[in-house]
């Protein structure tokens, strides 16, 4: 039997908006975390280890402190995690170490954003803006869109083939109320009639940017026993990171997930078919057939027959994504990544409401930062 790593024992999350008005992402980061403590049935001073994302708003440095001080806590062990979509699940593997450790025993992990009509802008000096953004690799859409490229060429994937996982995702984000598209269904045709953005990428295969936060609380499993909410275990957890720029890319076809996947299979002593859920990232849909191809599910190239031949919603035999995604619950920025794991914990525990899926015992759970470039994979098991 694997030994639990680790549980979630709260979770925390706020209805996404397209935009927010005098709300400062401290105060998000506080009601969220409110929310997943109380989830967990505990005291905040139970809490004693923090993990927070990188500059929070307003707040470029000394991260922890700042949040810690807002948040009136004292944590014995508190960091960032700087992964971009991947640092949700990133931070829920880095808890459950401190954890094991001995630097503490209930940690906060917390994403949030708000987000102004009028963004604020920040320099940024690194050497993509030398070398990739002057000949026209500026912004995530374009560096995705070559990823879709490649792949269309590599393997002969066609448009209608991606534009069936933001379909399910759609589909999917009829039954979460709180989803950005809840109501507002998408089918093959629609994703395919959607405006091009940036070819062969559509509107409708990309997240939708909005406000919003995540957070889980993670304790020891010991601890884990005496709370009252059914707790999620850690049962095995892989990273990789590649690069940064999609130039410096080592495969334009597969990804560091394929890595972080396999680490997380290995140590949980399982494999992808045996999940029962798979909550994927989902910034674009070739992620989302990377991540499929990667994990082992299907060959390379063979994605689309693969979702041709499997059911996707929760009453089906693959469900994927069952809050809808990030394609169709919005993108809170880098608490898009934790929407995956609160999900996941949701459905293992068996409170997803009318979208809860039938046999939930075990989870994948993947994040993704910059251009398929950062990779953290978790595999979570219900008590």
């Amino acid at each position: 039997m694997i030994r639990a790593k680790g549980a979630i024992v709260g979770i925390g999350e706020l209805k996404p908006q397209r935009l927010t008005s005098g709300v400062a992402t401290l105060e998000m980061i506080a009601e969220v975390s409110r929310l997943a403590v109380l989830d967990a049935g505990l005291e905040p001073a139970a809490i004693d280890g923090l993990l927070v994302g990188p500059q929070v708003g307003e707040t470029p440095q000394h991260v922890p402190a700042t949040v810690a001080e807002y948040l009136g806590l004292a944590p014995a062990m508190a960091n960032v995690v700087d992964l971009g979509g991947a640092s949700g699940a990133g931070m829920v593997w880095r808890a459950a170490a401190a954890i094991e450790a001995g630097m503490c025993e209930t940690v906060l992990c917390v994403l949030a954003n708000n987000r102004e009509e009028v963004a604020p802008r920040s320099p940024n000096r690194n050497p993509i803006r030398e070398f990739d953004v002057p000949f026209g690799a500026s912004g995530a859409n374009i560096s995705y869109a070559l990823l879709m490229q490649a792949h269309m060429a590599a393997h002969g994937s066609t448009a209608r083939d991606f534009a069936l996982i933001a379909a399910a995702a759609r589909a999917n984000a009829q039954l979460n109320p709180d989803a950005i598209f809840f109501g507002k269904p998408a089918d093959v045709e629609m994703v395919l009639a959607s405006p091009m953005i940036s070819s062969p990428l559509h509107l409708y295969e990309i997240v939708m940017p909005v406000a919003g936060g995540e957070a889980v609380v993670v304790t020891s499993a010991e601890r884990a026993r005496s709370l009252r909410k059914r707790p999620v275990h850690l049962l095995g957890a892989g990273e990789k990171v590649t690069h940064r720029a999609v130039s410096q890319a080592p495969c334009l076809t597969s990804g560091p997930l394929k890595s972080a996947m396999a680490r997380a299979f290995a140590q949980s002593g399982t494999r992808a078919d045996d999940m029962d859920l798979l909550s994927l990232y989902d910034c674009y849909t070739i992620m989302v057939a990377t991540t499929i191809e990667d994990a082992g599910l299907c060959a390379p190239g063979q994605f689309g027959a693969w979702l041709r031949d499997h059911d996707l919603s929760h009453q089906g035999d693959k469900p994927l994504n069952t809050h809808g995604g990030q394609l169709g619950f919005g993108q809170p920025d880098l608490a898009g990544g934790m929407t995956h794991v609160v999900e996941a914990v949701r459905q293992l525990r068996g409170e997803a409401g009318e979208r809860q899926i039938g046999k939930a015992e075990l989870a994948l759970v993947t994040g993704n930062g910059a251009t398929m470039s950062e990779a953290t994979a978790l595999v979570l098991g219900a008590a």
